[in-house]
């Protein structure tokens, strides 16, 4: 078995990608993978995986032998591919424009979504998690602060290197400094309840702070949407008016201004 990782490691497949190809879940390959030999597989999945590597039933033993050339490692990806279409096909995501690695992506994260759904154990937990997760992608394009723990956390899980700077460099340097020093005092045991109980109550001033800005906001669009109905004689917004209406309340707005 530990031939067997080390070459779908130099091939570069995921555990990800293996659990989808050979139709399980992600934590069952994981078990697989620490079973003593591939015969101790169910046989389906066996075949599967023998399909995938080319190699002849009965002749297990040879995985030691594989070398990852070049054309070994692209023939290998050629079959993962086909073998992962009709997983793909299934998808009820429109893939049109996006290159490979994109929707590659796409179908990875999808399938661990629905892995951790389908978990009982943990299923509300992780149902809560996710929804979090939705928002935080919500969220994104105005706290720039989100990509940047998503790339520590990359990197603290070993798949990114520490010195890889995607965004910001600077600001995700300061972030990671910061983070880093804030998750050390949450895990060390010497932060208490007691002593987070101002930082919490900033926080929460903030977020009460936002919220009425936004519910000003929202009170002032809906005074100018109405005043702009009344100024061009309609009633609501239709598909049709849509344009004219919007236009006539940028046109207000720009008046109070």
């Amino acid at each position: 078995m530990e031939q067997l990782n080390r070459v779908l490691q130099e091939l570069g497949i995921s555990k990800v990608r293996l659990a989808k190809y050979l139709g399980v879940s992600r934590q069952m390959v994981y078990n697989y993978l620490e079973l003593e030999n591939i015969n101790k597989w169910p046989k389906e999945k066996k075949i599967l995986l023998l399909k995938l590597l080319d190699i002849k039933d009965g002749q297990e033993d040879t995985i030691s032998k594989i070398k990852v050339t070049t054309d070994y490692l692209l023939e290998v990806e050629n079959r993962l591919a086909e073998g992962l279409k009709e997983v793909t096909e299934t998808e009820f995501v429109d893939f049109k424009g996006l290159k490979k690695e994109e929707h590659n992506l796409i179908s990875d994260i999808t399938f661990l979504i629905k892995e951790k759904l389908v978990e009982s154990e943990n299923h509300e937990e992780n149902f809560y998690a996710l929804q979090s997760v939705y928002h935080m992608l919500q969220s994104m394009e105005f706290m720039p602060e989100i990509k940047y723990l998503l790339a520590y956390i990359s990197k603290i899980a070993g798949f990114t290197q520490p010195n890889v700077f995607r965004f910001n460099e600077e600001k995700q340097f300061i972030f990671e400094g910061v983070i880093y020093s804030a998750f050390n005092l949450f895990n060390s045991g010497t932060a208490t309840k007691a002593n987070a109980v101002d930082s919490r109550n900033r926080f929460l001033n903030e977020i009460e702070s936002r919220n009425e800005e936004k519910l000003s906001r929202t009170q002032q669009l809906n005074t100018v949407k109405v005043q702009a109905l009344r100024e061009l004689g309609y009633d609501v917004i239709t598909t049709e008016n849509a344009a004219e209406v919007f236009e006539k309340i940028a046109e207000i707005e720009s008046r109070a201004a």
